[in-house]
């Protein structure tokens, strides 16, 4: 015979466990905040709701997640605005909540009703929280938790639209580039989806805003940084060179002002940009419709670009054949051009 002197506890509702969350979110207000004592007490209740939230969506070893209880929490997230109070307190809290909310924020993000993401809705009636979470970039102690929160929102095309079109767009182009290493290169990496995820969002974006796009975006290949020199390159032949942005590749290869810095980025002292910066230039140099202007500068340039084009080699690799092909198609257009220049001269 066996005595049981506790009951096991009832679980919580998703409706409970939302309100917790909540309310130990709303205590932690500006009197709790400059009280040591009540500040720990209030981060301990706001780390202990966040678990339970994790343990809910994600199963606690125990119990396996429940679809249904997954939906219903991310309503009550909407329904008591608990995105926005995450948001803006964020800077408060713990390393272990933020932590399991990381965890959680992607699998809320998904939650589906019908054919709603509920939680991308109330983003979508709330895009200020958007620009929130980039400025958060300016805050090293939560700008990595707050670029990872941006990237799962960036998965979905309206989120990232949004914020593509919005004033905290131009952020990014000083983001990337903040002194600290890995909050510049998480920055980089927000910046480099919101050009990369969305194929016809990206298109319709660089469409409209072609000019004030790449006149910031010289800035970056200009860059006295390596690293932003060589990953801005790289990122500038991902989206150009995709289909849907084929109208603004050809647009770009027709202005001398890029060429000339493609032409710069050549002579860069690392290889690694040098071939980077190839792989652009040889559109401008294929082009059937150069601009006289370009084919002037080509003739004009000829030694030194084919002594630069000569002495270029990926090093050892299987894509060698491949890269010396396109070279040598390169090295005899800008000969023709020379040698037309001199004709015409």
């Amino acid at each position: 015979m066996s005595f049981s002197f506790f009951k096991p506890s009832r679980p919580k509702t998703p409706q409970e466990v939302v309100k917790a969350i909540r309310d130990s979110l709303t205590a932690l207000d500006t009197k709790t905040v400059v009280e040591v004592k009540a500040l720990e007490k209030a981060l301990e209740e706001v780390e202990k709701n966040f678990s339970s939230l994790r343990g809910m969506l994600s199963g606690d070893g125990e119990a396996e997640p429940n679809a249904d209880q997954a939906v219903q929490l991310a309503l009550e997230f909407c329904k008591e605005d608990v995105i926005s109070l995450v948001i803006h307190k964020l800077h408060i809290l713990g390393w272990e909540a933020r932590k399991d909310l990381l965890h959680c924020w992607s699998i809320l993000l998904k939650q589906k009703v019908g054919e709603t993401y509920c939680c991308v809705q109330y983003f979508e009636d709330h895009f200020e929280l958007l620009d929130s979470l980039v400025v958060c970039y300016d805050n090293k102690e939560i700008a990595l938790h707050c670029g990872s929160m941006l990237r799962e929102c960036i998965k979905f095309p309206s989120l990232a639209k949004y914020i593509l079109e919005s004033a905290c767009f131009e952020l990014f182009f000083k983001f990337v580039e903040l002194p600290n290493f890995d909050v510049a290169s998480d920055a980089f990496s927000t910046f480099k989806d919101l050009l990369t995820k969305h194929d016809s969002v990206v298109s319709e974006f660089l469409t409209s805003h072609y000019s004030e796009f790449f006149d910031i975006y010289e800035r970056l290949l200009t860059s006295s940084n390596y690293v932003t020199r060589r990953q801005s390159l790289k990122l500038l032949s991902d989206f150009l060179l995709e289909p849907p942005n084929s109208h603004i590749m050809k647009k770009f290869i027709l202005e001398v002002r890029y060429m000339k810095v493609i032409m710069t980025l050549l002579k860069d002292s690392s290889k690694n940009i040098q071939i980077s910066a190839f792989h652009i230039f040889k559109i401008f140099v294929a082009n059937p419709n150069k601009p006289q202007e370009v084919k002037i500068i080509l003739a004009r340039n000829h030694e030194k670009l084919l002594e630069l084009l000569l002495n270029l080699s990926p090093g050892k690799g299987s894509e060698d054949d491949q890269f010396e092909e396109e070279k040598e198609l390169i090295i005899e257009e800008i000969r023709k051009m020379s040698r037309l220049q001199n004709l015409e001269l």
